[in-house]
C-alpha cells in the first residue's frame, strides 16, 4: 500500500508540478522515500485525493437515474434546483443521527430537494424501507421517515403503528409495499450503493460529492454549496 502511495505521488507531483519543480524541490532520485517519510502528511493527502477522484468516476458511471427519486420519496422541495441524496435504513443508529442534520438543511435552504434512497442492509429494515416507499406514494413520506425513526420499532407491528400514525391508506399501503415496483426500487438502490462503493448507511451524496457515514451537518452543507456555487 505504501510503495503504491509513493507511486502516486510521484505521478502527481510530475503531473502537476513538472520535472524542473520536482528537481528544484528536492524529490528527485532516492529522495524521494526520505522526503515522504518526513512529511507523512503527504501520503495521507495523496490517498484522499485517489479516494476523491474514484469516487467522482463511480458517481459520473451511475449516470443521471440516480438523482431521479422514486414517486414522492422526498424531503424538502420536490422542484429544487440543490439535490442531496441520502442512502437510509431504519435499525441504523446513524441514520437516524443523521436526521437532524438533513432536517436543519432543509429548513435552512427552500431550494434544497433530499432524493431518499432506501437501503434496507440491516436485519428487519426491509418492511419499514417497503412502506416508507408506499407512504411517498401518498405523499407522506417524509411523515412516516421521521415516525419511523421516532417509534424506533421496525417489526411488522410497529411498521403498521408509524402508518395508522400518519394516516396512511393501510389497505393501499399494503399492497403498494408488496408491489414490484418497490421492490424495483429497492434493488436499484442496492445496485447504486454497490456501484458507488458505499458500504453502509447512511451514505450521501451532495451535490456532486459521496460521502459515506454520517458526516455530519458542516460537511455536508460544504459540499452542497461548493456544487451551488
Amino acid at each position: 500500500m505504501k510503495n503504491s502511495l509513493l507511486t502516486a505521488v510521484t505521478a502527481l507531483i510530475f503531473g502537476f508540478l513538472g520535472a524542473a519543480a520536482w528537481s528544484y524541490i528536492g524529490l528527485a532520485d532516492n529522495r524521494t522515500r526520505a522526503y515522504l517519510m518526513e512529511n507523512p502528511s503527504i501520503l495521507q493527502d495523496v490517498a484522499q485525493a485517489l479516494s476523491d477522484e474514484q469516487a467522482r468516476e463511480r458517481l459520473a458511471s451511475v449516470g443521471d437515474e440516480l438523482f431521479t427519486p422514486f414517486p414522492g420519496a422526498i424531503i424538502g422541495n420536490p422542484q429544487g434546483s440543490k439535490v442531496l441524496v441520502e442512502f437510509t435504513d431504519y435499525n441504523c443508529p446513524y441514520c437516524e443521527a443523521s436526521l437532524a442534520d438533513v432536517q436543519k438543511l432543509v429548513a435552512e435552504d427552500p431550494d434544497l430537494k433530499v432524493i431518499m434512497r432506501e437501503w434496507p442492509i440491516f436485519q428487519g429494515s426491509e418492511d419499514a424501507a417497503r412502506m416508507a416507499l408506499a407512504a411517498g406514494m401518498q405523499g407522506k413520506y417524509r411523515e412516516f421517515h421521521e415516525t419511523m425513526f421516532e417509534l424506533g420499532d421496525t417489526s411488522p407491528l410497529g411498521v403498521e403503528t408509524a402508518a395508522r400514525q400518519i394516516g396512511l391508506d393501510m389497505e393501499q399501503a399494503r399492497a403498494d409495499a408488496a408491489s414490484e415496483a418497490v421492490s424495483l426500487e429497492l434493488v436499484r438502490n442496492l445496485t447504486f450503493a454497490q456501484s458507488l462503493g458505499f458500504s453502509g448507511t447512511p451514505a450521501f451524496i451532495a451535490g456532486e460529492t459521496p460521502f459515506g457515514g454520517a458526516v455530519g451537518y458542516e460537511a455536508l452543507k460544504e459540499a452542497l454549496d461548493e456544487a451551488d456555487s
